[in-house]
């Protein structure tokens, strides 16, 4: 068996990518599976890629757009090849923030309300009639990873801030990008990993996470002392049951391959749980939630990997 770490991408996950193919690489070197990395290319991925044989799983260590997105899996299955992770239609549903709050809105799932508006329509006046609208906003990308663009609005004192830096966010996006707009939640933050072992799915545990910036930002996610994980969250033995069956349930409608990690916020007051989103290629870096928590329930780390391999579609 050949295995092909695909890793990179060129986007604002690029560096995130090259540190999950690393950890990839040391349990294959462990297990004594032969390996490669690539150095993923978007633009000439479809010409590169023919250049190995289809006899190479690909191990798909790719963040953020085109890895996540379903791009890479429908150019992987038109030219035959194995992959770890879930499928183009999964991927997909699971990457786009606006899709996946609607499917599961259909199984009466809360998830903060929520609208949608290019970037082009994101100026003073609008984000002052939506300030108005929901008093506290969070303003995120529809479609990209690690809390990338990610914006939280709770004060006049937040929004006159982001309204000076508005000009430079923009361009960062395209002007027809999405942006998904919606209610603060204020509460706990939860995320609980899903693990198919022997083709069953199970819910790992529930983890805390106290971030130390005032958001859960990429700097938070990805350096270490920037946030806390607390396992098992400091949640009711109710509350713990329910974030984990609601995991599950949620891995088996996105129709995830091998692993998935599902974010929730709860709120105390309300004793209400709501989804956020669904990420179906969870970080494996050393400081990612989902390898923390299979170590909590005393599941290596190339366990995950074998299974990923294993199940490669």
């Amino acid at each position: 068996m050949k295995v092909l770490i695909l890793q990179g991408g060129y986007n604002e996950e690029h560096k995130v990518s090259l540190n999950t193919a690393k950890q990839i690489g040391k349990a294959l070197t462990k297990l004594k599976i032969n390996f490669k990395n690539f150095t993923v290319n978007p633009k000439t991925f479809e010409k590169d890629i023919v250049k190995y044989s289809n006899k190479y799983i690909c191990f798909n260590a790719l963040h953020g757009p085109f890895g996540e997105d379903g791009a890479i899996q429908k150019i992987l299955k038109k030219n035959k090849f194995r992959f770890t992770h879930s499928n183009q239609y999964s991927s997909r549903s699971c990457f786009d923030k606006e899709k996946s709050k609607k499917i599961v809105n259909k199984f009466r799932i809360k998830t903060p309300s929520f609208e949608i508006v290019n970037c082009k329509q994101i100026n003073s006046n609008f984000l002052l009639s939506i300030k108005n609208k929901y008093s506290k906003f969070v303003l995120k990308p529809v479609s990209s990873g690690s809390s990338y663009g990610l914006k939280i609005i709770r004060t006049k004192k937040d929004l006159n801030i982001f309204l000076k830096e508005l000009t430079n966010y923009k361009r960062k996006f395209d002007l027809n990008e999405k942006f998904l707009i919606e209610k603060f939640i204020y509460g706990i933050e939860l995320t609980v990993s899903v693990l198919e072992q022997n083709s069953k799915p199970k819910s790992l545990a529930v983890t805390e996470i106290v971030s130390l910036n005032s958001t859960y930002d990429y700097q938070a996610k990805y350096t270490k002392g920037f946030s806390k994980h607390f396992i098992p969250a400091r949640i009711s033995k109710k509350n713990y049951k329910k974030c984990l069956s609601l995991a599950m349930k949620i891995h088996k409608i996105f129709k995830c391959n091998t692993l998935s990690r599902i974010d929730f916020i709860y709120n105390k007051n309300q004793n209400k749980i709501y989804f956020l989103e669904i990420n179906s290629q969870p970080g494996l870096t050393k400081l990612s939630l989902l390898p923390e928590q299979a170590n909590y329930q005393k599941i290596k780390f190339e366990t995950i990997i074998k299974l990923l391999i294993k199940n490669a579609k």
